[in-house]
Parts: C-alpha cells; structure tokens; sequence
C-alpha cells in the first residue's frame, strides 16, 4: 500500500483573527491535508519551497509520518500568504499573496509517487493537476480541490480536469461561481454532471452538503464555542475525508463509507479551527480524533419512527 500522494501548496501564513495572529506560521494545503490523512494511512506530499523554508517545520512533517522526499527546494522565497478574518470567520480578507518559487512549481514524480492509488490534487493551477494526472500509474481514486485564484482565469481548463476526477472538494463560493448556479444543491448537481461521481460543498462554520448517487447528503459543521483561526479548515477537512476513504477503496463509492469519512473530515476541521495554524494537527492522535468522531456520530442520530 502506497498510500496517498498530495500536490499542492506548502507556505507561511500570516493570520489575523478577532483571537490574535501570527507570522509565517506553517501553512499551505498540502500541509494542512498531509497532516490530517496522516491518521488513516501513509502520505506522500509533492511541493516547492524556498531556501528560507525552516528546517524545523520540515523536520515536524517528518516526526509526524509525513514522507516529504518530493518537496523541492529552490532558489528564492517560500510562497507567502497574508489574511485577515473579522468577526465573520466564513471569509477571509487577502491581504497579500506572494507565490515566489510556487509559481514556478512543475511537478514531476517519482516511480514510488507514480504508484499511490489515491492522489489529491489540491490549490494548484488546473493545468498542473492534468499534469499530475498524466504521471500517475493508474490511480484507483482521485480527488481534487479547488479555489476561486483559478475559476476566474482557467474554468476551461478545470471543466477538463473534471472528466478525470472522482471526488471534487469545493466550497460553496466557488461552486455557484463555477456552475453559476444560485443554489448549493443545483450547484452540486451540475459539478457532478461535469465527472466527479461524488461533490461535496464545504459551508464553512454551516457545515457541508455530500451529493452521491444523486442524493443529497446534509452534514453539520462541530459545534466549537471558540474559533481560533478558521485558515486550512478546508484542506484538513479534506484529509479526514480523503484519508479515511482510502482505509476501505473497494467500497470508497458506497454512501455508508462516504458518510463516515465526512464525519471524520468535519471533526479534523473543528480541531484545525481551534488554534492556530497547524498547532493542534501537530499533536492531534488518533484517540482523540476518534472520542470526537463518535460524538458527533451521536448527535447526528435520529431515533426512526413517527410521531
């Protein structure tokens, strides 16, 4: 077993929420999904840094299982983001986005990255994901991510990535904008007509929509009284998600399987939003993870009958 190879962004993040901030904190989506999958199964992470990426943050990814032989490293800066989030943590204000060395990132994959039966292609230019694609030895599950920097200049091309993908993870922002659908559930319709056998639409603090096998699937978000910082809630959604799917691939289609693997993607976010950058996904276990699985398993629950 291979397990999953990531593509996607490593960066430093500057954050500032109503709950404080921070300064080129570890960031970027392969990161947050790398460190999420982690608990269910071995990941691969494909990306670029700089000469100035810290040793330190490199040296966590590793300590924590993460196999990071195909970050590159090259001259120049690391990608750099700055935002802010105010009261309302469903938006986040860019304040600067800085690619450096990630906009020159080509990747290229080795015979073992090749090999993994599930890869996820996350916020990285549609062009570049058809190229992962090419690479890849017959994956049995694909899945992708995708975000508003790339629907605005490159829906073509995202349309064509499609074709080829099983699972698309997109927010609801970047859905109507893709489908120009006014509502989530049309949205979800028209992505799925487009390839993916499976959408699920990310609502934030609201929780999300599963569609498969054209039903619709509501799941809420877990109820967290204090929101740190809300930045990679999305991508380590997508680990929990993704990384649980990949513990059963003969079955990843079957509704019961994707609905326990949305439960595990909704509880990694809460614990990503309930500090800052990667800090709880640092030391998050699986005992852990699992106690509030359960529990949110339990207040989904409705006892069958009528009244």
């Amino acid at each position: 077993m291979n397990g999953i190879l990531v593509v996607g962004s490593v960066a430093l993040d500057s954050v500032k929420t109503p709950e404080g901030e921070t300064h080129e904190a570890l960031g970027g989506s392969a990161v947050y999904f790398s460190l999420a999958a982690r608990h269910f199964a071995p990941v691969r992470v494909v990306g670029v840094v700089g000469a100035d990426f810290p040793d330190k943050h490199r040296k966590m990814l590793v300590d924590r299982g993460v196999d990071v032989a195909g970050l590159q490293v090259l001259p120049g800066k690391t990608f750099r983001w700055a935002g802010r989030f105010g009261k309302d943590y469903n938006r986040a204000r860019t304040l600067s986005t800085e690619l450096n060395v990630f906009e020159k990132f080509d990747p290229m994959l080795s015979e073992e990255q090749k090999a993994c039966p599930v890869v996820f292609l996350a916020n990285i230019d549609p062009d570049l994901q058809r190229n992962v694609l090419s690479q890849m030895a017959g994956p049995r599950l694909v899945a992708c991510d995708t975000m508003n920097y790339w629907i605005g200049s490159k829906k073509p091309a995202i349309k064509k990535l499609l074709s080829r993908v099983d699972i698309l993870i997109v927010n609801e922002e970047e859905a109507r904008k893709l489908t120009r659908e006014p509502s989530n559930v049309r949205a979800a319709r028209c992505l799925s007509e487009w390839g993916p056998g499976v959408v699920v639409v990310k609502k934030g603090e609201h929780g999300s929509l599963l569609f498969a096998h054209g039903r619709i699937y509501p799941f809420p978000a877990y109820p967290i009284e204090f929101v740190k910082d809300p930045t990679g809630a999305g991508d380590s959604f997508a680990g929990g998600f993704v990384g649980y799917i990949s513990t059963a691939l003969d079955k990843w289609s079957h509704v019961e399987h994707l609905k326990r693997a949305l439960a595990y993607g909704t509880v990694m976010a809460s614990f990503n939003v309930s500090d800052f950058s990667t800090r709880l996904l640092d030391s998050l276990t699986r005992q852990a993870l699992d106690e509030r699985a359960r529990l949110y398993w339990e207040m989904l629950s409705v006892p069958s009958g009528v009244l």
